[in-house]
């Protein structure tokens, strides 16, 4: 893909001024990336940039074991579709995994759906809207989330919403919080001999501009944005897991360690992936074969529905 296809400043909106469901340590290591570039210090670019399929392409890639689709949810998480490999990560949208999460829904073979996390989160934008159309998912099929070796942020979002939480041994969950990062290059510029004369309407129209240091106006936007992405995750969080949200909030964005996770009620079971998935199949070893025609049917008018719904 040629080095021009590459909207960089559109990626930045993804990344800059916008709540974050995603640890310190990933929103550090998107912005290693993207910096340098933004700013024109190098030429460097990630390797692809690419977009996913419909739902029919999702059900042929679909991973089925047994009776189990098993569905990655790894990288960044974000809401709309495209992957970016290279120095960053993989990408994963929201628009995607509910794409996927769909297909096995409707795939009659398919009786349980395991979400396999390792993420350190990501947008805001968009995972509420995940979690919950995963929250009524459940209610077709059972949605396993098998942290694999990790569910933070955003990703714990989604592994909330599931059936159950399983944890590898050494994984980690949590950071339940929301984090915002501006950047500001008006001292460069200076130093540069650059100005930006920027017009505008309206007087949060240039709020954020990294072309001035930051107003006392925009800060107040910026704590109001990251106290109601907050109270979404915490709520939601809270909600799907039977916790009181000052449980939720006690947590105060900690990574927990599996057993720690354990004893909080952040997840149900500890288990190693594999004999966890060997576990989950073979509660559908002794079963009578597939669902009929019939409940096959059902069960996929059930999904498209709850598709049809959630998208309203």
């Amino acid at each position: 893909m040629s080095h021009a296809m590459i909207n960089y400043p559109h990626i930045a909106s993804m990344v800059f001024n916008t709540p974050l469901y995603a640890t310190p340590t990933l929103v550090q290591a998107v912005r290693s990336v993207l910096e340098p570039r933004l700013l024109g210090r190098t030429h460097d670019l990630p390797q692809s940039l690419g977009l996913g399929g419909d739902e029919e392409r999702e059900m042929q890639r679909l991973q089925v074991v047994g009776r189990l689709a098993i569905i990655p949810v790894h990288g960044v998480l974000v809401a709309r579709r495209g992957q970016i490999n290279g120095a960053c990560e993989e990408i994963l949208s929201y628009e995607r995994l509910r794409g996927q999460i769909t297909a096995a829904l409707n795939h009659e073979l398919v009786e349980e759906i395991v979400l396999d996390f390792h993420t350190g989160g990501g947008q805001a934008m968009g995972c509420k809207e995940m979690g919950d159309f995963i929250r009524a998912s459940t209610a077709i099929k059972p949605i396993t989330a098998l942290v694999n070796f990790a569910a933070y942020s955003a990703g714990y979002f989604m592994a909330a919403a599931c059936t159950r939480i399983i944890a590898s041994p050494t994984a980690g969950v949590g950071s339940i919080g929301v984090i915002i990062e501006t950047y500001e290059i008006s001292r460069m510029e200076e130093e540069m001999g650059i100005t930006f004369n920027t017009f505008f309407r309206g007087d949060h129209k240039n709020n954020l501009s990294p072309h001035e240091p930051i107003t006392d106006q925009a800060i107040q936007e910026i704590n109001s944005k990251l106290d109601d992405a907050y109270a979404t995750f915490t709520e939601s969080v809270a909600s799907y897991r039977g916790l009181s949200v000052s449980d939720v909030m006690a947590t105060e964005a900690r990574l927990y360690t599996a057993k720690d996770a354990l004893a909080a009620k952040l997840i149900d079971d500890i288990a190693p992936a594999q004999d966890a998935i060997d576990a989950i199949a073979q509660a559908y070893t002794s079963q009578s074969p597939p669902s009929t025609t019939r409940n096959s049917r059902r069960i996929q008018a059930q999904a498209r529905a709850l598709d049809t719904s959630c998208r309203l």
